[in-house]
C-alpha cells in the first residue's frame, strides 16, 4: 500500500498547501504522540529541531501542540543539524526526534524527519501506522487535561551536539595550522559548523551563516558547489566543505577548488577503513551511484550493494548487511560506526582527522574515474506521468540503445514534484540522446 504523506524522506511539500500546514502539523504532532505513548519503557517524551525556514515559526507550535496533546513531553531545541537531533534523541532517552525541515529544497517548502529511540528514521511500517492516526478523529486521540504534555526548551542543544561529535575523536586530536572553508547553506548547521572548526584550533572563513528565513539552499550549500570553491581560492584554504539545509549532507573542495561529491568521499574512507580494519562488510551505496564507484570498490576487493536513493534505505540495507559505511552521491554519507543517519560535519571531522598529518585534500580523493554521468530533472504537475505507456515506452527505447554501452534510471522524486532522468555512459552523444528521448516523453 503507498503511503500518503510520508515520501522517501519524512513529510515534505510547500509550505500552506495540502500537507504542510498548522493543522496538518497539529495532526501529525498529535498521531505520532498517540503513537510512541503507547510504546512501553519510554520516557514520553519528545525532542524537536528545525532548520532556519521563515515557516518553522508558524509549523513548530502547531507540531508542540499536536504532542502535548496527546500527553508528550516536549523539548524543542531550536536549529540544529538533523544528525545532531538524531544523536540527543538517544542520548536523552526521548520517545522520538523530529526535525522540522526540506533539506536542500528552498526556503517555501518545509517538512519533517521523524527518529525513534535509537536515532534512526522510522521504518515504512511504523509510517503508515501513524498516517492511519493522521486521519482519526482528533477527539480520540486527545489526552485528558490531567495528562497534557509539558514543553521546555533546550538552549545548549547545539553544545551538546559538538560535544558528542568530539568525543568520537582522540583528545589531541585538532586542527591548528588548518585553514578551513565552510558554505553551511544558511541552515541548520549555521551555529553548530563554525563553532566546532574553531574550537578544534582551524582558522575557519564561513558563508551561509546569516539566515534569514527566505536564504536557506539559495545560491549557497551542497548543492551549490561553486560558492566553496570560490571560498577555497580566495582564502587559499585546506579544505572546503559545503553542507545542506539540515547539515545532513557533505560535498567537499579540495584545495585545488576539485569538487568532490559522495561517491568519492566514499571511496576514499572505504580504502581507509580497510587499511585501518575498520571497515565491516562493505559499503551501501543507491541506485544513482557511479558506475564508477562500483568498479573502483570491486578493485579493492570491497563489497557494493545498491539500495533504493534515500539514506533511510541506505541505512536499512545497512543494518541488513552489517556494513558500517553507506551514502549517496548527493553527500549523505552514514559513518555506521558513529552515527545513525547522514551528518556532513561528522563526515568533515574524519576527513579532517586523515588530513591530520599533513596529508592535502588532494592526495585523499580522485581514487577512481567517475562514469559519464547526467542528471536532469524534469518538472511535473503529476508524478504518475512517469507510468503511462508513452514514457514507458520511451525508457524502454532508451534502455535498449544504451544496453551494454551504460545504463538509464528513471524514477520519481521522493522529496519534490519533478521526474528524475539518469544516465551513465562513456558515450556522451549516446547518453544525451537517450536522455532527450526519456525527457520528450515526459514534456
Amino acid at each position: 500500500m503507498l503511503k500518503k504523506y510520508f515520501g522517501t524522506d519524512g513529510i515534505r511539500g510547500r509550505v500552506n498547501q495540502t500537507k504542510i500546514n498548522g493543522e496538518m502539523f497539529f495532526r501529525f504532532g498529535l498521531a505520532v504522540g498517540t503513537y510512541f505513548k503507547n510504546q512501553k519503557k519510554l520516557k514520553q517524551t519528545a525532542i524537536i529541531a528545525k532548520d532556519t525556514r521563515l515557516s518553522g515559526y508558524t509549523l513548530e507550535p502547531a507540531l508542540v501542540s499536536g504532542l502535548a496533546s496527546a500527553g508528550m513531553h516536549v523539548y524543542t531545541l531550536g536549529p540544529l543539524p538533523t544528525n545532531g537531533l538524531a544523536m540527543l534523541t538517544k542520548k536523552m532517552r526521548a520517545n522520538m526526534g523530529i526535525m522540522i525541515t526540506a533539506s536542500h529544497n528552498p526556503f517555501y517548502d518545509n517538512g519533517l524527519k521523524l527518529f525513534g529511540p535509537d536515532g534512526l528514521k522510522l521504518s515504512d511500517k511504523i509510517e503508515k501506522r501513524i498516517e492511519k492516526l493522521i486521519d482519526f478523529k482528533i477527539l480520540k486521540n486527545l489526552s485528558e487535561p490531567k495528562i497534557l504534555g509539558r514543553v521546555k526548551r533546550l538552549e545548549d542543544a547545539n553544545d551538546r551536539y559538538i560535544k558528542i561529535l568530539k568525543s568520537n575523536f582522540p583528545k589531541n586530536f585538532n586542527l591548528k595550522g588548518m585553514k578551513i572553508a565552510i558554505d553551511c547553506a544558511n541552515g541548520a548547521g549555521y551555529k553548530s559548523g563554525p563553532k566546532l572548526l574553531k574550537s578544534l584550533g582551524a582558522k575557519v572563513y564561513h558563508i551561509g551563516t546569516n539566515p534569514n528565513g527566505f536564504n536557506i539552499n539559495d545560491n549557497c550549500g551542497s548543492t551549490f558547489p561553486n560558492r566553496i570553491k570560490q571560498l577555497v581560492k580566495k582564502h587559499k584554504a585546506n579544505i572546503g566543505i559545503s553542507l545542506d539545509g539540515d547539515a545532513d549532507r557533505i560535498i567537499i573542495s579540495d584545495e585545488k577548488a576539485k569538487i568532490i561529491d559522495g561517491d568519492q568521499i566514499l571511496a576514499m574512507l572505504a580504502k581507509r577503513w580497510k587499511r585501518k580494519k575498520i571497515l565491516k562488510g562493505g559499503v551501501i551505496g543507491t541506485l544513482m551511484s557511479n558506475y564508477g564507484l562500483q568498479n573502483y570498490l570491486k578493485d579493492q576487493k570491497i563489497k557494493f550493494i545498491r539500495a533504493n536513493v534515500g539514506d533511510r534505505y541506505v541505512k536499512e540495507k545497512m543494518q541488513k548487511n552489517n556494513f558500517n559505511l553507506g551514502g549517496e552521491q548527493s553527500g549523505h554519507i552514514i559513518l555506521g560506526k558513529f552515527a545513525t543517519t547522514g551528518d556532513g560535519l561528522l563526515v568533515a571531522l574524519e576527513v579532517l582527522f586523515s588530513m591530520r598529518k599533513g596529508k592535502r585534500a588532494s592526495e585523499l580523493f580522485g581514487t577512481f574515474d567517475s562514469t559519464p554521468q547526467i542528471l536532469e530533472n524534469v518538472k511535473v504537475k503529476d508524478k504518475s506521468v512517469i507510468e503511462t505507456k508513452k514514457c514507458r515506452n520511451a525508457i524502454k527505447k532508451s534502455e535498449k540503445l544504451i544496453k551494454k554501452q551504460g545504463r538509464m534510471l528513471v524514477r520519481k522524486s521522493g522529496t519534490e514534484p519533478k521526474i528524475r532522468i539518469m544516465g551513465e555512459s562513456s558515450n556522451i552523444k549516446l547518453l544525451k540522446r537517450c536522455i532527450s528521448i526519456v525527457k520528450r516523453s515526459i514534456n
